[in-house]
């Protein structure tokens, strides 16, 4: 059992989990705003030896340095690499904190987003229809890139609503095969697809100026990640065609300064946050604090 557990930010836990969480420590604190800076946030741990945060706030070394009591770090958003991670993972490590984090909670309300602005702008619903007149995802040529949870569940989406799926990943996957899906190189990809998605880790980029003028002409582009998957100059070059881009939130897009433009569509939301996420974010922050202490809450 942790002696003191701080989570430092709102954690999107559940009042259910929340409660739960003095199952693991002697005392435990919960901010409801965000730090302001590192020295907010070393004085917000203290003396804990344990720390939950979410996404909104990077915990780095100039922190954790101030806070020598710290042995776990739980991270309530995703973790993909400890490149893309807002805590320090390598600093936490050497001094043998635990750094745990999460996968897999919000992808289905993604996938809803996708579904839903794909159909609204080939139906024409509130706008002029894509096409001059209103179609189907039948026979759409829509192109992955990024076939992880995410990629794959939007892959498998379009492909029930009879669309033709290709996909760009580190390597070809033999499930993705399986289903019929082709595994192309992004260039080709680009180049065929109708409406492509990106669904990247934190800070991938992988269109640049060329993949633009592969991508080229009339085409959709999704962006999904949590940063843009794009080098910004090429990308408000290719919108200057007859191109459109959605995202749902603004870090996704890249900035506020992209807001007005004519050809972006960004909900200003991010479409995984929904009372089903929250339930199963919840439930993986537990098992995680589960798996270190050994205390097994229900």
């Amino acid at each position: 059992m942790f002696q003191k557990l701080v989570a430092i930010e709102p954690t999107s836990l559940n009042p259910s989990a929340e409660r739960k969480l003095y199952s693991f420590a002697n005392e435990v604190i919960l901010y409801s705003d965000i730090p302001g800076d590192d020295n907010e946030i070393a004085a917000r741990i203290g003396d804990a030896d344990a720390v939950l945060l979410s996404y909104t706030t990077q915990l780095g070394k100039a922190a954790l340095e101030q806070c020598p009591n710290v042995k776990y770090i739980g991270m309530c958003n995703s973790l993909y690499s400890p490149e893309s991670a807002n805590v320090d993972i390598y600093y936490a490590n050497s001094r043998g904190i635990t750094v745990t984090g999460i996968r897999d909670y919000g992808d289905e309300g993604v996938v809803e987003y996708v579904i839903s602005e794909l159909v609204r702008c080939f139906h024409g619903f509130d706008q002029e229809p894509w096409d001059g007149m209103a179609r189907e995802i039948t026979g759409l040529k829509a192109g992955i890139v990024g076939l992880g949870k995410s990629g794959g569940m939007i892959a498998d989406a379009l492909h029930f609503l009879g669309a033709e799926i290709t996909y760009f990943a580190r390597s070809e996957k033999a499930e993705a095969k399986a289903k019929g899906y082709r595994f192309l190189p992004l260039d080709n990809l680009l180049e065929e697809s109708e409406v492509v998605c990106c669904c990247l880790n934190r800070n991938t980029v992988l269109l640049h100026a060329s993949q633009f003028e592969k991508l080229g002409n009339k085409k959709i582009l999704f962006n999904t990640g949590l940063s843009p998957a794009w080098d910004e100059e090429p990308f408000l070059k290719w919108l200057e065609g007859d191109n459109l881009c959605f995202c749902d939130t603004v870090g996704a897009l890249g900035g506020e300064h992209l807001l007005d433009h004519p050809k972006i569509r960004c909900m200003q939301v991010s479409t995984g946050r929904t009372r089903q996420a929250f339930d199963r974010l919840s439930e993986k922050v537990l098992q995680n604090l589960s798996g270190f202490t050994g205390i097994n809450v229900r």
